[in-house]
């Protein structure tokens, strides 16, 4: 199993908009929702963002650590 990367917030939205995700709303949190998934993603504003916090997203998105390195 691939290992989740330690990345900043900003990486990881820019990502998931590769991966058809749009940001909907903003704050000390930035929500993106994916129709495609009919999913909504909550991404901290944490620079870095940590491994585990990544992995539980990406669990949560039902998106594998492998198909978010492809749109990194």
């Amino acid at each position: 199993m691939t290992r989740v990367p330690e990345l900043s917030h900003r990486r990881i939205v820019r990502a998931l908009e590769r991966a058809g995700f749009q940001v909907v709303r903003q704050g000390k949190h930035i929500a993106m929702y994916s129709e495609q998934r009919n999913v909504m993603a909550i991404i901290p504003r944490h620079s870095p963002v940590k491994r585990s916090t990544l992995a539980h997203l990406l669990k949560q998105i039902e998106m594998t650590p492998q198909e978010f390195q492809r749109f990194l």
